[in-house]
């Protein structure tokens, strides 16, 4: 009897043990709690992810397309026109096989986000005209993402990108007539209503999907559409919400303002327990600086929900390091826009441009149109280039993104901890001229040309002051610790990288690379600290290796 009741109590144990393996090593549903987003076992969750663009909404710009092909339904026109309907169709359901595979979503994962956002167009699930009818490529499209999503552990969130009629007017939401007609055709917003019940039916109990985003960037101020329609865009999103709830209780309908999601003057009070707010963050300044997120800040407080950014980047390293610094700081999750496009060296992964390819980019700005076998050529060597296996990867933008090494920390990315936390300086009345214009750490432009893309920028330190970096590293590893600095005159610095403290001099009064020495970083979080002990500093940059 007493070996029976050990053999019981140990294969209880063992069946409770790979249930708890198994809850762990498992995806669950998200719910918001206060300004926390947290899954089923309350454990807080940090969406850090990126955005799916350019995949089931192709836009221009990513392709280097001119006006004639800014969105979606001008690019189908002109590759049916260059290489025929039965062609094009074939294209483009090549294109959608290609661009996002199950290797795009490992990678996502391998790199360490834990959240995707695709965005989705009405018409690859709904056709257009009197009779509009469901269409299965987009559904089936989105089920294979979440098989792969489910199998390496990541999170989805379904944008609303275009919705019927368009919610913008612009060529983001590929807009027919370039006016929001969501917001005058009673029958589109019929047609969101049930796409959203489509969409919510099939995936009301599928837990890898965080969050339903209701309509991307409705009505811009820009084109006088916020000021006609925005009285009409919380009824909307009521609407939505209410019939969602009809049949899903357990998602989290996150819902962005007007105006490129950033005005939220409508917001009063949340109208659903299980909703967070969005807003789009884009430094786009010349030269380099970073936005204020203050408004958001305290809208939050008021609200009391989660606050997340939807979409962030288009721009550089430098950008990227600091506001993910920001947002983490600021317990705000976010995603980064693009995952990959053509040509550029912003983003994780680049598209090779094809060989010829600017006759077809000339086409879209009422160039001549590229003979149709020439035109099937490029268009053939587009579809194999997109494959993530021959894209190009940056790893500095990646690292840029999530804050870790092995590479450069930009100066200015200071901690944003606030006075006394992440730096400390003698004056802190006196305010930056440039960058962090709100702090009193003195960013100085050293770009010959202020309007170049990516700024270059350094910072100038006293005696006695000091600043702190915060960085990740995937490993227990040592690396070797460079800094491109300049003294007025021989300059003591102590520098403390976690526990360990050296003192160093900078002898150069102009800026010059210096190797300090070797150093032993943790797995996780690491910190260094930079303290000018005589004279003064500036200092570029900070590299570990």
């Amino acid at each position: 009897m007493k070996t029976l009741s050990t053999l019981v109590l140990i294969i209880i144990t063992t069946c409770c043990s790979f249930a708890q393996v198994k809850q762990k090593n498992s995806i669950s549903f998200l719910h918001t709690a206060g300004q926390d987003i947290v899954n089923e076992s309350g454990e807080k969750i940090y969406l850090k992810g990126v955005g799916l663009g350019n995949w089931l909404l192709p836009e221009g710009y990513m392709w280097k397309f001119g006006g004639l092909g800014d969105r979606p339904r001008k690019m189908e026109k002109l590759v049916a026109n260059m290489i025929g309907e039965e062609k094009a169709a074939e294209f483009w359901k090549t294109f959608r096989q290609n661009f996002i595979t199950e290797a795009d979503i490992k990678r996502i994962a391998e790199l360490g986000f834990n959240s995707v956002r695709p965005a989705l167009n009405a018409r690859l699930f709904l056709s257009e005209g009197e009779n509009p009818v469901y269409l299965q490529e987009g559904f089936q499209l989105i089920d294979s993402l979440i098989s792969w999503c489910r199998k390496y552990k990541l999170y989805v969130i379904l944008d609303m990108h275009a919705a019927p009629g368009g919610q913008t007017g612009a060529n983001i939401d590929d807009s027919p007539n370039d006016i929001p007609e969501l917001f005058t055709n009673q029958k589109y917003q019929d047609q969101l209503v049930d796409l959203w019940l489509k969409i919510v039916g099939r995936y009301k109990n599928e837990p890898v999907v965080a969050a339903y985003d209701l309509l991307n960037e409705p009505l811009p101020k820009a084109t006088g559409a916020a000021d006609k329609y925005k009285h009409l865009l919380v009824p909307v999103y009521q609407r939505l919400t209410a019939e969602i709830r009809k049949i899903d209780s357990k998602h989290m309908i996150t819902l962005e303002g007007f105006d490129w999601s950033n005005d939220w003057s409508l917001f009063d009070k949340p109208f659903d327990k299980n909703v967070f707010y969005q807003f789009h963050y884009y430094c786009w300044g010349r030269p380099d600086n970073l936005n204020s997120i203050n408004e958001y800040l305290l809208k939050r407080k008021h609200l009391n929900t989660p606050v997340w950014v939807g979409e962030t980047g288009e721009k550089g390293p430098a950008i990227y390091w600091s506001t993910s610094q920001l947002f983490e700081t600021n317990n705000i999750g976010f995603s980064f826009w693009p995952w990959k496009k053509m040509d550029t060296q912003n983003t994780p992964y680049s598209v090779k441009k094809p060989a010829d390819w600017d006759l077809i980019a000339e086409y879209t700005k009422k160039g001549p149109k590229p003979d149709s076998a020439v035109a099937q050529k490029i268009l053939n060597g587009y579809l194999e280039n997109i494959k993530i296996t021959n894209c190009e990867y940056f790893e500095d933008v990646c690292n840029a993104i999530l804050t870790r090494i092995p590479g450069k920390i930009e100066a200015e990315n200071y901690g944003h901890k606030g006075y006394n936390r992440s730096y400390f300086v003698l004056d802190s009345a006196q305010k930056s001229a440039w960058y962090r214009k709100k702090e009193s750490v003195q960013v100085k432009l050293d770009s010959k040309d202020p309007n170049q893309f990516w700024s270059d920028q350094s910072i100038e330190l006293k005696k006695s002051e000091w600043v702190v970096y915060d960085f990740n590293c995937l490993d227990n590893k040592k690396y070797q610790l460079t800094i491109r600095a300049a003294g007025g005159a021989p300059t003591e610095l102590n520098i403390t990288i976690n526990n360990k403290q050296v003192a160093f001099t900078v002898n150069s009064k102009e800026l010059g690379e210096t190797t300090i020495g070797d150093f032993n970083l943790n797995k996780g979080r690491n910190k260094i600290k930079i303290l000018v002990k005589s004279n003064t500093l500036k200092l570029d940059w900070i590299k570990f290796r």
